[in-house]
């Protein structure tokens, strides 16, 4: 399958031009708008396994995932009668359910450093839940970020971001107030003698350290040797607590988390993504002490009509059960590597430099010929070139992010034919991102 622009797809042209009449910009996120990569979104029909399927009846190799949460492959059969099952007892119930119980169990038994968990319905309401209980158990108001890292939309927290935000190359937000962007204090990610000087200096005032471990906003950026271990000492000696941001890597890179691969254990921890197996679920956990701050048992408030819903607790509980399966990761792992041979090798083939990693079902590509360490080298990776290979991708049947800015994923329902696909794909893209 090649096309030429959005010519092969009509349907998806018309239904922007519809959209844009009524929603912000034609969409419900920002990077959904292809601004970076050029073209009209592509409306999407449907899912299945690892394909996407748009409203004009084009398949698409599936390097997205839905940002993360489709491990497993998309619509399972198994996590969709798990949400059948539980919608046909009814969508929302406002009160307890055994479910909630359940899932909480398995993200504590995943997790040492988590013994209790509060559900949410998003990573931006994880992240912010957690802040506010750093602030509440340190009696301080200043956090510490990283260019590039992404944790949500957050006031405080959209500070020089990446993802979203980098793509349009403005990395803070209108309407943040400057008295609330004062208590973020921001450093390099991998730079830790210049944590190490914020913490000298303000470390009296800091609440919390926050971090992706592995950052999937500017790629994928794996922390260098020390750099977790060394915000894990300054938090210790500062009394400041260490917030692993695994909205993305949690229950993605390993079994709960690359805490588990990195053997730094957090304070606290904020989960998404997979834990919802694609239904708007998220989660903050940590000690017993810690959490007990949360109200009803504590003082530090926060709530939500539908935290915790049945049918998010259901698809999460059936996606989990089916990561537990022997080797899933380990397979996850040869998958991801396999994409990004397959690209890097077609990128050498066209006289691309392209700079490739992956760790469990994550994978990362920078148009660059030197390894991406922080936000300021993601920069100035080829962003144009980038672009030209997505549309060349899309017209071929693969489904990349639209932004150089972002992770992409694989899931377990990437086989042999769609991996093949990929490579079909790739070699002719580059060519064709380089004439």
């Amino acid at each position: 399958m090649t096309m030429s622009g959005n010519a092969g797809r009509p349907r998806s042209t018309a239904l922007y031009e519809r959209a844009c009449a009524t929603l912000v910009g034609g969409v419900n996120s920002p990077v959904r708008a292809f601004r970076a990569v050029g073209g009209d979104p592509v409306f999407i029909e449907r899912v299945e396994g690892a394909y996407v399927f748009d409203v004009d009846g084009n398949r698409y190799v599936d390097l997205v995932g839905t940002w993360g949460p489709a491990i497993v492959g998309h619509a399972h059969p198994t996590v969709v009668r798990a949400v059948c099952d539980a919608a046909n007892r009814g969508l929302s119930f406002g009160a307890c359910c055994a479910a909630e119980a359940e899932l909480a169990e398995i993200v504590v038994g995943a997790f040492p450093s988590i013994e209790m968990v509060r559900f949410v319905n998003s990573g931006t309401e994880a992240c912010m839940s957690a802040m506010r209980l750093a602030r509440a158990a340190t009696g301080r108001a200043k956090i510490v970020k990283f260019l590039g890292c992404y944790h949500g939309h957050t006031d405080a927290l959209l500070v020089a971001a990446g993802s979203g935000a980098a793509t349009f190359g403005v990395p803070d937000s209108a309407g943040v107030p400057d008295s609330f962007a004062q208590t973020t204090l921001l450093a390099p990610y991998n730079d830790l003698s210049a944590v190490e000087r914020i913490m000298t200096e303000h470390g009296a005032e800091v609440a919390a350290i926050v971090v992706e471990p592995v950052a999937g906003n500017m790629g994928l950026v794996k922390p260098g040797d020390g750099f977790l271990e060394g915000l894990r000492t300054l938090c210790d000696q500062h009394d400041s607590l260490l917030v692993f941001d695994e909205v993305m890597t949690g229950f993605r890179v390993a079994w709960g988390g690359y805490q588990n691969l990195c053997d730094v254990k957090p304070d606290l921890t904020c989960l998404g993504k997979v834990i919802g197996g694609g239904m708007p679920v998220a989660a903050y956990g940590g000690p017993k002490d810690i959490m007990e701050l949360v109200s009803p048992l504590g003082p530090m408030y926060q709530g939500g009509t539908l935290s915790g819903n049945p049918l998010g607790m259901a698809a999460g509980i059936a996606t989990l059960q089916l990561c537990q399966a022997d080797g899933f990761y380990e397979q996850l792992h040869a998958k991801a590597g396999r994409v990004v041979g397959v690209l890097k090798s077609a990128a050498t083939q066209a006289g691309v430099a392209l700079e490739t990693g992956a760790l469990g079902g994550m994978l990362g590509m920078a148009v660059l010929d030197r390894p991406v360490c922080n936000f300021a080298d993601a920069q100035t990776a080829n962003h144009q070139l980038y672009a030209g290979f997505f549309r060349a991708m899309l017209d071929r049947g693969v489904w990349l992010p639209p932004s150089g800015y972002e992770a992409m994923f694989v899931s377990a329902a990437h086989d042999d034919e769609a991996i093949e696909l990929i490579e079909d794909a790739a070699s002719e893209s580059f060519q064709a991102a380089t004439s």
